[in-house]
């Protein structure tokens, strides 16, 4: 039985596995998004979201829980400063996972993991949704009422 084994092993020890998380989170900190396998990336995700959520409160305590996990002094810095001010607002869900195939070599199926609020093209895209659409075939009735009655009275 395999009750309570919820950790995907990932294929390594776990000195390794953690080092190579660390590894990961910190690229993903300071590149905002990286390539990696489906499973790394579901593992990443795990890893770095309660990072993301402690460094809203930038107290000593989370500083030291956070570089405990990430053990990169740089990371730590700009995780503090510029993604907690950026992803202050937001409850949970600070990381996106999109698929991209398999990889060429060995046939692994490969994903794109990235921080949501640093992709300019999906946000670009909400914030086009929040402005007004007038459609082909109604348009409003201000506008559809105004020109003939301005038309006849002139004439």
């Amino acid at each position: 039985m395999r009750h309570g084994k919820k950790v995907n092993h990932l294929g390594r020890q776990t000195a390794h596995r953690k080092a190579m998380l660390a590894n990961m989170a910190c690229s993903l900190i300071e590149h905002k998004r990286i390539n990696t396998t489906v499973a790394k990336a579901k593992a990443l995700k795990q890893f770095v979201e309660p990072m993301i959520t402690k460094s809203k409160t930038d107290t000593t305590h989370n500083r030291r829980i956070v570089f405990s996990k990430l053990r990169r002094k740089e990371a730590v810095t700009e995780l503090f400063r510029d993604v907690a001010s950026k992803i202050a607002d937001r409850p949970g869900g600070y990381t996106r996972i999109i698929k991209l195939g398999n990889r060429l070599g060995d046939n692994a199926d490969m994903a794109m993991i990235e921080l949501v609020d640093y992709n300019e093209i999906y946000n670009a895209d909400k914030a086009k949704k929040k402005t007004t659409r007038r459609s082909r075939r109604g348009g409003s009735a201000k506008n559809i009422a105004t020109p003939p009655v301005a038309s006849t009275e002139e004439e």
